[in-house]
């Protein structure tokens, strides 16, 4: 998109051109492809996937490769350097300063492949890893060796141990462990000539250092340049580098060179390597050292009626032998009261709390840790400036207050509109009894730039992220980046402070350094980066930059002032979010979809590990396409549709977990619904979307239907016909459905003594193909007195609006509101076995029916729907329940449903099972893969098994191993049929019970 040139301050600049052209790219890949095992792709839509990161920047590199091993990794990057192609090696893509984004730059993606823990040495308390290990898979490989990687990002379910070497990344307990240049003893590194070499401790002058240097090649060349730049420098260095638990802006020279216990001067370039953003060389293995777990923990939270008192009183804190001093101000407080995920954790805070002060104490500190937090409520609140104090000691109870901290950055990202608190100048350190006179300078700068901002973490280091809040699609806005960053790193410098405590200099802050490090030290990183990449060909621009090629922190923005989109008109209600771009547009790029963790978002990429597979992934195509990137009309061709939009399973998870909200779901309803307006509806969509008439069609034919199925040749005949998995299960059909069983017997609770009335939504799949599970649920309800009625409602439209048939969908909601309406003014509630129908009614009607019926209705409506197990255990009607505890019920493994556990309604099940004696052993697990009809469709039959081993293997672990059959045998419950139906399908699996049934088994008589 072309624009006018921006006038700076100091020069006039462009938004960066295109990459390389496609003769030379095409040369390049091919090159690579014969030079490597690991994929090369230098596709359109991977470099839109590769071209943006966790920070405000953006740009396409030329193409990617996902090496499979060191080799690969060598000779990818001889192969570029021939081209004359700069080389990225990139993690997750989870760094905020622009490190991991590269402009015409071939990506090695180290994260898909070289994710191998070689060695853990329990004795040493060492660990041997690739660097595409993520650091909680690492940190679960270890615990049961008492052991941990000390440095704990907040990004630590996806961040990768290369990445958190490339940025030297650090957390909320530095201030006991400092960061991760303290833990890298040694590492393989591939230079930028391909050369392999391991960085460890050398003594200097001893026969190794003469070995090294012997030798003539690029390693000599390296050691003795480094060992020269350090000697020639020494006096700068300790004037220079600022005395700081955290600085990892520029080179480690500081800390590259050191003297041991017997007096020799040891040089390791490890330490040089850790913090340099790939740009000295690609790690390929490290061996770290370990710290040891501490058995207990216990936080005080203090708090304040003024920031800045908060602040004055981190030195107090400090002194209190703290292993964190965390702070969160009121604005995070009151966007987590707002916000229904996180407004239980901002529950306990006072409400005129203006900040507070997390203090964390750990046993190998501590002895006592209730008289340490005693201690430290008598300092801060009794005779300090705090006017309250939370106490815990309880995990649980310290685990929803560090969860309160840790949704300060989702919380401020999900800000509506386009003014953003972006992340550019938020991790500035100074000596922390500098840390209140330093913030409210800072004050002064917000003041002057006219914003504002938000204040939040490591202020027991001295580093507080502060976003001021900017609107970059303005050049009035991205002009003030600029200015903002240039007075605050005049700010942290009067401070005696370093521009960047953990996130690095990427695009954001490298051209900065000269003024942090002065101009001998400046020469001195470029000498170092000659040192180890004459041609400077591995990640150019970041940390330190040629004279004719300088970084600016106003280039390569994802967001710039040339930045528009497009606003479609859409079929679905998109102004809670601000529009169907701004929804896209959420995306920050943190890349908590490619968490290995258990939340249930996002299962297509646990399972294929491919970036297009993650709800980032998928809104940077959309970004793309509704932006211009890549041509609009590729929305509406087939390869967005089935690779981008058709392996979304539309499990709900990304609108609980991620954290800004891309509700990935929705977006791919809106567009699969604009794609059938212009190309019509295949046959496999339509008869899907009205599964209800073929269930009912079923039913009155059964079992003859039934029979059909079974027949030589009928399975392969629907696989080429329609496309129906010829191996997955199909339902059948029983010939007295639900609704004509009760039509035939009738409620049961008379309406003169019954306390509550409802109607049992008879969805298809239980009407026509499970029955028996709504008889259940209607003799469960009966016997705690509800009054129970199940007319023939019609279907909620779930299926249709699965399929993206959303004028169908409205046509079904719509429909189902007249019926249930009369109902509805006798104070009836609508409830539902199956979760998806739920959730239509709770979530989806309200985008879906805006525009037909009118907000009191509609919110009336999703008020009074429920699922059964959330209906009695909201209000406590199990209580009118007699269970028979004579027999020991054993335990149960239970799977909720994901459209459950995207509205926070999957425990209610998991309560009443307990109360009626069962022991419940909850799986923390995602989507079971089968997702409706996605599992039957016979192109994404191996991708829905794929991510159904994933929910077994959680099954298995959940349950305990057998250690003669080598698996678990758990007895199963699951509230979805989708689930019953895939667990169902594992080999020596029966298929498991609703809860309901497992309830209404258990009533007495």
């Amino acid at each position: 998109m072309a624009t006018d040139p921006v006038v700076s301050d100091d020069r006039v600049f462009e938004p960066a051109p295109a990459e390389i052209d496609v003769e030379t790219a095409g040369d390049l890949a091919a090159d690579l492809e014969a030079a490597v095992d690991g994929d090369v792709r230098f596709d359109e839509y991977t470099r839109v996937l590769y071209a943006t990161d966790g920070s405000v920047y953006g740009a396409q590199p030329a193409g990617v490769v996902l090496p499979r091993h060191e080799a690969d990794v060598r000779a990818a990057v001889r192969v570029a350097a021939e081209h004359g192609i700069p080389v990225l090696p990139r993690g997750t893509g989870s760094s905020l300063a622009g490190q991991a984004v590269g402009p015409g730059c071939v990506v090695l993606d180290l994260s898909r492949h070289m994710d191998d823990i070689r060695e853990i040495d329990p004795d040493a308390k060492r660990a041997t890893v690739q660097p595409g290990v993520v650091q909680d898979d690492l940190d679960d490989a270890l615990e049961p060796h008492g052991l941990r990687f000390a440095p704990d990002p907040a990004s630590s379910n996806r961040a990768t141990i290369g990445g958190g070497i490339g940025n030297n990344s650090t957390g909320a307990h530095s201030v006991r462990y400092g960061i991760t240049d303290a833990y890298v003893e040694e590492c393989d590194v591939v230079l930028a000539d391909g050369s392999l070499i391991r960085t460890r401790d050398v003594v200097l002058d001893s026969p190794e250092w003469e070995e090294i240097v012997s030798k003539g090649d690029r390693e000599a060349e390296i050691y003795r340049s480094v060992r020269a730049i350090v000697e020639d420098n020494t006096d700068e260095i300790e004037d220079r580098y600022p005395t700081l638990k955290r600085c990892v802006s520029g080179y480690n020279l500081q800390k590259v060179c050191r003297t041991d216990a017997e007096g020799n001067r040891i040089i390791n370039l490890s330490k040089l390597i850790v913090g340099a953003e790939g740009t000295l060389g690609v790690v390929v293995e490290a061996e770290l050292s370990l710290v040891t777990r501490p058995e207990r923990t216990g936080l005080a939270v203090c708090c304040y009626d003024d920031l800045l008192e908060a602040l004055a009183a981190v030195p107090e804190a400090l002194e209190l032998e703290a292993s964190a001093v965390e702070l969160m101000d009121e604005e995070v407080f009151r966007l987590a009261a707002d916000s229904p995920e996180y407004a239980e954790y901002a529950a306990p805070i006072p409400d005129e709390t203006a900040a507070a002060l997390m203090i964390e104490f750990d046993s190998e500190v501590i002895d006592d840790l209730a008289e340490a937090l005693e201690a430290a409520t008598t300092h801060l609140v009794a005779e300090g400036s705090a006017f309250d104090s939370i106490e815990a000691l309880a995990p649980e109870r310290q685990d929803r207050l560090w969860k309160l901290r840790k949704a300060a950055i989702p919380l401020l990202m999900s800000m509506e509109g386009d003014p953003k608190p972006y992340p550019f100048v938020e991790d500035a350190s100074v000596p922390p009894d500098e840390l209140a006179e330093y913030v409210a300078g800072f004050q002064e700068i917000l003041a002057d730039h006219d914003t504002t901002a938000a204040y939040f973490a490591h202020a027991g280091v001295g580093t507080l992220h502060i976003r001021p809040v900017l609107n970059l699609k303005t050049d009035r806005d991205v002009e003030k980046l600029r200015s903002i960053a240039a007075d605050v790193t005049d700010l942290a410098l009067e401070h005696d402070g370093a521009f960047s405590g953990e996130h690095g200099d990427g695009l954001a802050r490298t051209e900065f350094n000269p003024k942090l490090y002065g101009p001998d030290l400046w020469q001195a990183f470029k000498d170092v980066k000659s040192a180890f990449d004459p041609d400077w060909q591995l990640n150019p621009g970041k940390v330190v930059y040629r004279d004719d090629e300088r970084t600016d922190i106003r280039e390569h923005l994802r967001y710039g002032a040339e930045y528009a989109s497009l606003e479609p008109r859409t079929a679905l209600d998109f102004d809670d979010d601000g529009g169907f771009s701004h929804l896209v547009e959420r995306c920050n790029g943190c890349g908590a979809c490619r968490q290995t963790g258990s939340d249930v978002m996002c299962p297509t990429y646990r399972a294929t590990e491919e970036e297009i597979a993650t709800t980032r992934g998928r809104a940077n195509l959309l970004r793309a396409a509704i932006s211009g990137e890549i041509d609009p009309e590729a929305l509406y061709g087939e390869q967005f549709q089935e690779d981008v939009l058709g392996h979304c399973i539309g499990c709900k998870g990304c609108q609980s977990d991620c954290p800004t909200g891309v509700d990935l779901a929705k977006l791919k309803a809106e567009v699969k619904h604009q794609y059938h307006d212009r190309e019509g509806v295949s046959l496999r969509e339509r008869l899907f979307a009205n599964i209800d008439r073929l269930a009912a069609t079923g039913s009155t034919v059964a079992p003859v239907a039934n029979r059909a199925t079974a027949l030589p040749g009928a399975r392969t005949a629907l696989e080429k016909t329609i496309g129906i998995a010829p191996d997955r299960t199909l339902p059948t059909f029983k010939r007295e459905s639900l609704v004509d069983w009760f039509r035939s017997r009738g409620p049961q609770v008379d309406p003169e003594t019954a306390t509550e009335g409802v109607v049992l939504f008879p969805d298809t799949i239980t009407s026509h193909s499970n029955p028996a599970l709504g008889k259940a649920a209607v003799r469960l309800l009966e016997a705690a007195n509800v009054r129970v009625t199940v007319p023939d409602l019609g279907p909620t439209g779930r299926a249709a609006y699965s399929q993206g048939l959303l004028d169908e969908a409205a046509d079904r909601g719509e429909d189902l509101l007249k019926v249930f309406e009369p109902y509805l003014e006798r104070n009836y509630s609508l409830l539902f076995v199956e979760p998806s129908d739920a959730s239509m009614v709770v979530d989806e009607y309200r985008s879906l029916l805006s525009t037909r019926v009118d907000d009191a209705r509609l919110e009336r409506f999703a008020s009074n729907a429920y699922g059964v197990c959330e209906y009695l255990d909201t209000n406590r009607l199990d209580e009118r329940l007699s269970f028979d505890h004579g027999d020991d019920r054993g335990r149960l493994t239970y799977h909720g449903h994901c459209h459950q556990k995207a509205r926070g309604a999957d425990h209610h099940a998991v309560g009443l099972l307990r109360r009626a004696g069962y022991a419940v052993d909850p799986v923390d697990s995602g989507c079971c893969g089968m997702a409706g009809s996605f599992g039957y469709e016979a192109e994404h039959y191996d991708l829905s098994r794929a991510i159904g081993s994933l929910l077994r293997d959680q099954l298995e672990a959940t349950a305990g191993s057998d250690s003669t059959a080598g698996r678990a045998d758990p007895t199963v419950v699951a509230s979805g049929t989708s689930c019953r139906t895939q667990i169902g399908d594992f080999d020596g699996y029966d298929r498991p019970s609703h809860p309901i049934t497992v309830l209404e088994s258990a009533l007495e008589g």
